[in-house]
């Protein structure tokens, strides 16, 4: 059998790092800069140059850098925060964390982003944020929320933990006000355990972000705000700045390979194959296909022939458990229903080699019982 293809391989990506992760660690732990440091300031300032956007802010995880965000833009108990039912659930814990209430609204079905329009209908005196997600890879039309919310004082926190790198007419996220990223280790940036970042274009909501991440204070032992304790640490700023320097050249070669599985794919009747909006330079954290027929089984023969495919996500936020309070049924939001029945992610990461795709495509092709015709 020929060797397992995963869905991300974060082996390889340690590979090109390790010396200078190595050497990293040693200086952290010959400082004992475990909580913040230099390493953690020199990381903030690289992403804020590689961004363009001009005060971040390191924090634990992702999770934490969106609730942190939208307690910094007022949402909280008495509010709502719209975002779309396609999503991670990170998402809505995030708002849910704050006491505001989650309301969500569907999807755009080519791109899986927020619909623009449904969002717009969503927001009520109450809406204090709205939470665009940047999914897969791509950004939100975000001229579009933007302009939909003129007049409205609802702010923007964009969910930017899948869109390292990826701009929308030049532009990365948070220059539109906010945002909140992961770099959990399957990221275009993925630290060696949990991380986060907040970045915005205004200091002083970057301050109280940090404020609220460092107990609620900026210096030892004055708590100014009711904060919690999330911090990123020298360690994780490490691997975090190794990879950085490599994120653009990363990137592309992401770019590469979606062009190849274009290629590959475009022979496979009933097969999806994802929508970049105008204006977007997509960098590709996941290439997420349509299939047809029967979804689970497609995966099943993938994952039994050493392919690591996987599904984001198979149940939108509103058909969760965890959610049942908000009273939705099946039916609510039909594009993101419709979406989490035929989704299939395929291998994604920047080293994988035209090789690893063609064998990809023709299991998938066996798998959907055309054989060899693929390509």
């Amino acid at each position: 059998m020929s060797a397992p293809i995963p869905l991300v391989d974060l082996r390889a990506a340690h590979a090109e790092v390790a010396e200078e992760v190595d050497a990293g660690f040693k200086r952290v732990l010959a400082n004992a800069a475990f909580v913040g440091g230099e390493e953690v300031a020199a990381f903030e300032r690289e992403y804020a140059a590689f961004t363009g956007v001009p005060h971040v802010v390191g924090v634990a995880n992702g999770t934490d850098a969106l609730e942190l965000a939208l307690r910094a833009v007022g949402a909280g108990p008495g509010s709502e925060v719209v975002l779309p039912a396609n999503t991670f659930v990170a998402t809505a814990e995030a708002v849910a964390r704050t006491g505001a209430r989650v309301v969500l609204v569907d999807i755009d079905p080519d791109s899986y982003l927020i619909d623009v329009d449904a969002a717009r209908a969503a927001v009520t005196p109450a809406t204090r944020a709205l939470v665009p997600v940047h999914l897969y890879g791509q950004l939100a039309p975000m001229e579009r929320l933007v302009a939909a919310l003129d007049g409205t004082g609802v702010s923007i926190v964009e969910d930017a933990a899948q869109c390292q790198g990826a701009t929308r007419h030049g532009r990365q996220a948070g220059s539109w006000g906010v945002a909140a990223t992961s770099f959990y280790p399957g990221k275009n940036l993925g630290a060696y355990g949990d991380a986060g970042a907040v970045s915005s274009m205004d200091p002083d909501l970057a301050t109280t972000v940090r404020s609220l991440g460092n107990h609620g204070g900026l210096t030892k032992y004055r708590h100014d705000l009711v904060g919690c304790n999330s911090r990123l640490d020298g360690l994780q700023a490490v691997v975090l700045r190794a990879k950085l320097a490599r994120l653009a050249a990363w990137n592309e070669a992401r770019r590469a390979a979606a062009a190849r599985y274009d290629a590959l794919l475009a022979g496979l009747a009933g097969v999806v194959r994802p929508t970049t909006l105008p204006g977007n330079e997509h960098v590709w954290h996941l290439y997420v296909i349509q299939v047809p027929g029967d979804r689970d089984a497609v995966l099943h023969k993938l994952r039994a022939a050493g392919i690591g495919a996987g599904i984001h996500y198979p149940t939108p936020v509103h058909l969760t458990p965890a959610f049942a309070g908000l009273g939705h049924r099946p039916g609510d939001f039909p594009a993101a229903e419709a979406a989490a029945g035929r989704i299939l992610s395929l291998p994604m990461y920047p080293q994988i080699s035209a090789e690893q795709q063609e064998r990809v495509v023709e299991v998938l092709a066996t798998a959907l019982g055309e054989g060899s015709s693929a390509g």
